[in-house]
């Protein structure tokens, strides 16, 4: 069971500086009055009724906290408090400073490979650990993929962003739609039950592109994209993996499979030949192997100028919204009694992508 405290939480913390901010509420860097230790504060808008659209269901925050709670490892992201108000919930997470991991990457001249399977197994370990404890992240992409301090000489990765994470009981069956298209699996575009096997095709998908710096399934549109994935539309273009290693191919094939229980887990991940090397002729292939990085560092301005356009486009709509509810005669019609969220027609739900799929199919 969650434990929520009723205390305010600045009679514990020093609210500081606005670090991201986000549809439901906003991340700010806190102070620990007791220990001077800084730590980052998860700021959630909480409904105020069943009729209220603005605000996350108190019922999701729970399941957020219970499950941030259940994974303490030293890859994912660590929850210390949680506090209550009338219109808020505000979680102590540990502060992860050190960006993302494909910035700190994209920041270098060259990566070997064997440097790249250092931060996969990283990541591998904290995802097998989760899944260890029948969770699954289900929204597993670079954004969520941190480094705890870019300085340390072996940077540390943490697993971040557990809202669409969920907890399986033994004989639940679960289906979402939900996740960001060129990252999911068959089965959630197919609404089919899901498992922890989700996410061992996101680990594949974000692997082709770190090494190549192209996207497996990539298409001109999301609909294109999501088209692909369900036909199994890829390939590895010799261009982008030219300076590879054979072994990371294999690697990703025994993970971009679309029956989930033929899928590797995360444990058969960190024994496969790519990760754990058997012969010295792997080592030796392995190690003489880099990532593209100079296409590498294309697809990641790609990705942060696609992130800074819907953040603008959202800001701007924003402003709009403002706009015509002070020129409305009526701010308040009978038929509008709930209040209301802006919907981020940026970022459209796998679901209603997947129906505009099969419309036109």
């Amino acid at each position: 069971m969650a434990v929520f405290k009723p205390e305010n939480v600045e009679d514990f913390y020093e609210i500081g500086e606005v670090l991201g901010s986000g549809h439901f509420g906003q991340v700010r860097q806190v102070r620990e009055r007791s220990t001077g230790i800084y730590w980052a504060g998860k700021f959630l808008k909480i409904r105020k009724n069943t009729c209220s659209r603005l605000g996350l269901v108190r019922s999701c925050v729970e399941k957020e906290v219970e499950i941030l709670q259940a994974v303490q490892h030293p890859n994912i992201v660590t929850l210390k408090d949680v506090f209550e108000s009338r219109a808020e919930v505000v979680l102590i997470l540990e502060l992860v400073s050190g960006g993302e991991l494909f910035d700190f990457i994209a920041a270098k001249e060259n990566l070997l490979e064997s440097e790249a399977i250092e931060f996969m197994t990283q990541i591998l370990e904290g995802l097998g650990f989760m899944h260890s404890k029948n969770i699954g992240h289900f929204d597993l992409k670079p954004e969520n993929i941190m480094l705890s301090d870019k300085v340390a000489a072996q940077p540390n990765i943490k697993l971040i962003d557990f809202g669409l994470a969920h907890h399986f009981h033994q004989g639940e069956e679960y289906k979402s739609t939900s996740g960001t298209p060129q990252y999911i699996a068959p089965e959630v575009i197919n609404s089919e039950p899901l498992s922890t096997a989700a996410d061992m095709w996101s680990i594949a998908v974000i692997t082709y592109i770190l090494l190549s710096g192209l996207s497996p399934f990539q298409g001109e549109t999301d609909e294109e994209t999501l088209r692909n994935i369900s036909i199994m539309n890829y390939a590895f273009p010799a261009q982008y993996f030219s300076t590879t290693s054979s072994m990371v191919k294999d690697f990703i094939q025994k993970l971009l499979v679309k029956i989930p229980s033929e899928r590797m887990t995360a444990e058969e991940c960190l024994l496969h030949p790519w990760i754990k090397p058997i012969t010295r002729t792997q080592v030796a292939n392995r190690n003489r192997s880099s990532i593209n990085m100079k296409n590498f560092k294309k697809f990641n301005a790609r990705r942060k100028w696609k992130m800074s356009y819907n953040m603008v486009w959202m800001c701007n709509r924003l402003v709009q919204l403002k706009l015509l509810r002070k020129g409305s005669s009526d701010p308040d019609p009978p038929q509008r009694q709930c209040e209301s969220d802006v919907e981020d027609t940026e970022s459209k739900p796998a679901s209603l992508l997947r129906r505009r799929l099969s419309s036109s199919s």
